[in-house]
C-alpha cells in the first residue's frame, strides 16, 4: 500500500513538474498575408491578436480575433464582378497542439467561430455592349459561422504558421439576381508570441 502511495505521489510530482516548465499564458500577435479562395481574387493583409492559455506544455486554447483585407470572389448570375477590398473580421476559439517541447515546436491547430463579412460593391462588366455602362450590384454586410485550420512551427517566441478559414458562401438575390460571394481565404501569418516562455 505504501509503495503505492509512494509511486502515485511521484508521478503526480513529475506530470505537475512538466506541465509547469512553460509559462501558461501568453499573447501572439501576427501580421500576414490574406488569399480569397476562387477566381479574379485580389490578395490582401491581415492582422490577428491571439491569447492563449496553456492547458498543459503541448495544448493552448485561445481566442483569436483577426482583421483581413482582401478582394472576394463575387458572381451574380455566374458572371464574375470586379470588386474592391473590404474587410472581414472573425472572432474564434482555437486549440493548438505541439509536437515538442524544444525551442522548435511544430504544431497543428483548431478553431471555430464567427465571422463578420464586410458589404461591398460589384461590378458586372463581361458581355456589356460597348459604350453601355456597366451594372453595380451591392453585397450586403453578413455574419457566418465557420472554422479554421492551421499548421506550422514555433521557433523561441517567433511563430509562422499557415491558417485556412472555411466561411460558407453568402447567397442573396437583388431584384431577381443571384449574387454569391465566396468568404473562405488562405492566411499565411509572421508572428511572436509574447510571455509563455519557460519558467
Amino acid at each position: 500500500m505504501f509503495k503505492n502511495l509512494l509511486f502515485a505521489f511521484f508521478t503526480f510530482i513529475t506530470l505537475s513538474a512538466t506541465a509547469q516548465e512553460f509559462k501558461p499564458f501568453k499573447v501572439n500577435v501576427s501580421l500576414g498575408y490574406a488569399r480569397p479562395a476562387g477566381s479574379g481574387v485580389s490578395a490582401g493583409l491581415l492582422t490577428s491578436l491571439e491569447p492563449k492559455y496553456g492547458i498543459t506544455d503541448n495544448l493552448d486554447l485561445g481566442l483569436r480575433a483577426e482583421i483581413a483585407v482582401m478582394a472576394r470572389a463575387i458572381t451574380v448570375n455566374g458572371q464574375d464582378g470586379d470588386v474592391s477590398a473590404k474587410g472581414m473580421g472573425s472572432y474564434l476559439l482555437t486549440g493548438t497542439y505541439y509536437f515538442s517541447q524544444n525551442n522548435f515546436r511544430p504544431y497543428v491547430g483548431l478553431g471555430a467561430g464567427l465571422y463578420s463579412i464586410a458589404g461591398t460593391s460589384v461590378t458586372i462588366t463581361d458581355g456589356q455592349i460597348e459604350g453601355e455602362n456597366p451594372d453595380d450590384y451591392t453585397v450586403e454586410a453578413t455574419n457566418k459561422f465557420g472554422a479554421m485550420a492551421r499548421i506550422g512551427f514555433k521557433a523561441s517566441h517567433f511563430n509562422l504558421g499557415v491558417e485556412y478559414n472555411i466561411v460558407p458562401t453568402s447567397k442573396s438575390d437583388v431584384l431577381g439576381q443571384a449574387i454569391n460571394s465566396q468568404n473562405a481565404y488562405l492566411g499565411i501569418k509572421l508572428g511572436v508570441d509574447i510571455g509563455g516562455g519557460r519558467k
